[in-house]
């Protein structure tokens, strides 16, 4: 059954667990989807030749959310995929209720797969008197039942340690490298859009067959506000690659492009698995800074928040990979070497 993996994290290629004939190890795995990504969900599920469970969910005349797993979860490993994007408020409400559910359900785990963490950029305190609000999510997904948390790109590396339960960390970058490599692009520089992502844009120029980095310094003067100064590195000429894990309003990322222009970068290209977008970024992301935006399908991008530039890959085959790893109690990290 799982002859064709080892290569096959970007593969298309699925499989069929064997006939459910009462829970055995090989027929554990549940799948369920909240409301927040569905299409995600259910490209997971292909991917793993399983159907997404059955779940009731609505809302009551106040606005109270209701979920009832509709089939027996009794001693069952169960995976609920819901990214808290926006309305992140709602989405994370409707994740600790499925939570709750399974863990009274007699699920023997629950995993929430969680491939955008929301208030993740709340991972310390920079100001007196501030939550530190991604340990708080933390504390409640854990105090709901969750027996294990597979997240994707999250902002800071911190905040795996927020969790007093396992954590797997994947990360969309093989999806958004291969695509990269497809293309063949020449004199490629990879450009972090800030000091604190050059860890990440040095991982990602290394498998670029160590491209070289630049670095953009920049001055945040207040939330979603930053002021770009300078370019530190040589992209005169060259196929700029701006690298970061998400794209909120875009201006950070815009004016990284913009400034690198300015700088002779022949050609800019932005990448990021998140496509958070909110309001203006889509008027910045396509005003023709940009040879392309690339993201990944984490977040759903709506039809109208989509433009010329902008090419969203799948992550669903490498979030189906890991999961069924999980199951399988196999190694996650060999994935990425």
């Amino acid at each position: 059954m799982n002859a064709h993996r080892g290569s096959a994290v970007l593969s298309t290629a699925t499989f069929k667990l064997p006939a459910a004939t009462g829970v055995t190890e090989n027929n554990r795995l549940r799948l369920f989807s909240g409301s927040a990504n569905l299409s995600l969900s259910q490209e997971v599920a292909r991917y793993l030749g399983i159907d997404l469970g059955p779940m009731i969910r609505k809302r009551f005349a106040d606005g109270e959310l209701y979920i009832q797993i509709q089939e027996s979860i009794r001693g069952c490993d169960v995976y609920l995929i819901q990214p808290c994007c926006h309305p992140v408020n709602d989405h994370l409400m409707e994740l600790l209720i499925m939570i709750d559910a399974c863990r009274r359900a007699s699920a023997r785990q629950v995993t929430a797969v969680i491939p955008y963490y929301g208030y993740a950029r709340a991972d310390r305190k920079t100001a007196g008197r501030e939550s530190i609000t991604a340990k708080l999510v933390a504390n409640l997904i854990t105090q709901a039942g969750a027996n294990r948390i597979l997240a994707m790109d999250l902002h800071s590396a911190q905040i795996q340690g927020y969790f007093d339960i396992p954590l797997d960390h994947v990360y969309g970058s093989p999806v958004i490298l291969d695509y990269l490599i497809s293309k063949q692009l020449s004199d490629i520089v990879v450009v972090s859009p800030d000091v604190g992502g050059v860890a990440r844009a040095r991982a990602f120029a290394k498998k670029l067959n160590d491209a070289p980095l630049a670095i953009i310094d920049k001055r945040r003067q207040a939330h979603n506000v930053a002021e770009v100064l300078n370019v530190v590195g040589d992209v005169k000429g060259k196929t700029a690659v701006l690298v970061d894990d998400m794209i909120d309003t875009g201006g950070t990322i815009s004016e990284g492009a913009r400034l690198l222009r300015e700088e002779g970068a022949r050609q800019v290209y932005a990448c990021a698995t998140h496509a958070v977008f909110s309001p203006p970024a889509v008027e910045r992301l396509s005003s023709g800074l940009f040879e392309e935006v690339i993201v990944t399908n984490t977040i759903p991008v709506k039809e109208s928040d989509r433009f010329p530039q902008l090419q969203v890959l799948s992550v669903a085959n490498l979030l189906g990979e890991t999961i069924w790893r999980i199951h399988e109690d196999s190694s996650v990290s060999s994935m990425f070497r």
